[in-house]
């Protein structure tokens, strides 16, 4: 039993490394230095596990800010990762030593946890459109990716299926993180 266990979990976690190592490379884009490198690596395997590709949340942020820790955007999010002031205060309410959403420490462990909050919300889609849906939910609310999913009659969406219901925005916010890492499928 105990064997039995351990090769399932030798299997799993392999089959979720094959996927997320998949593109483990230089993302095109001249913002692509090793600036902050640390933090991603170090959130993205907190919350996503160390087997996780911590390259996407960097190209998340690269298609957020710039990679710009002071940006602000014209509905007042701020930071690397664009967080809003209302959902850092609800992310920092589980994590108070999350200590300021302007520090680029604290944006990129807030953005990324944010993004596992959303991951966990599609736990029968399969890993890679888990991860498609939860950048767009990031980027669009995950009540539209709901609605979507709805309208789709299913409760394991595609990003592929639910990509025709997202706005221009978010369809194009997702192509370009995915075109950063390399990947167009």
């Amino acid at each position: 039993m105990l064997l039995d266990r351990a090769f399932l979990l030798f299997i799993t976690l392999f089959c979720i490394s094959t996927v997320f190592a998949l593109n483990d490379h230089t993302v095109h884009s001249d913002k692509w230095t090793d600036e902050y490198d640390r933090h991603f690596r170090k959130y993205s395997k907190r919350y996503f596990g160390p087997l996780f590709n911590w390259h996407w949340f960097k190209a998340q942020a690269i298609a957020e800010s710039n990679l710009n820790a002071d940006a602000v955007s014209h509905v007042g999010a701020r930071g690397l990762m664009q967080i809003m002031p209302d959902t850092f205060k609800e992310i920092n309410d589980k994590n108070p030593h999350f200590a300021e959403v302007d520090k680029p420490r604290w944006n990129i462990a807030a953005g990324i946890y944010y993004d596992r909050l959303l991951y966990r919300k599609f736990p029968t889609t399969p890993e890679q459109d888990r991860l498609y849906l939860a950048l767009a939910s990031y980027n669009a609310g995950y009540g539209r990716i709901l609605n979507a999913s709805r309208k789709l009659q299913t409760d394991s969406p595609l990003w592929l299926e639910v990509k025709p219901y997202m706005p221009r925005e978010t369809r194009a916010y997702v192509d370009r993180i995915k075109q950063l890492m390399g990947t167009t499928s």
